[in-house]
């Protein structure tokens, strides 16, 4: 299963990559919202797992767009981020995402979660 993980932390992507490491997946990075748009649209990942505050365009914005684009809409996306309030939660389902995680996440609820999409 190919999936990408967008977030302007190198931290974070390293986490997320390392819990996620296995022959199954292949993982895509991207540092900011138009890299995560560009490889999105280019690469046709099953899953991204999106960052809301990021440079050049927020996660927000990029969910709004994918899941605009009837080339891109198929694409299952889960807000990673921060953003903890109920209100951030919101807005990121009302953009379409089909789930949110905040972070400090658990990797084992992470990867329970990936692997419920791969089945």
């Amino acid at each position: 299963m190919k999936l990408l993980i967008a977030d302007d932390e190198a931290a974070v992507r390293a986490l997320v990559h390392a819990t996620l490491e296995d022959d199954d997946y292949l993982i895509l990075e991207a540092a900011d919202g138009v890299e995560a748009l560009e490889v999105s649209r280019s690469e046709r990942p099953r899953l991204v797992l999106l960052d809301i505050m990021m440079p050049r365009l927020d996660g927000i914005e990029v969910c709004r767009l994918l899941k605009k684009d009837p080339d891109t809409r198929q694409i299952v996306v889960v807000m990673l981020t921060a953003q903890a309030q109920e209100r951030d939660r919101g807005r990121g389902l009302a953009a379409g995402a089909d789930d949110y995680l905040t972070k400090p996440f658990s990797p084992l609820a992470l990867l329970k979660m990936v692997e419920e999409l791969r089945a």
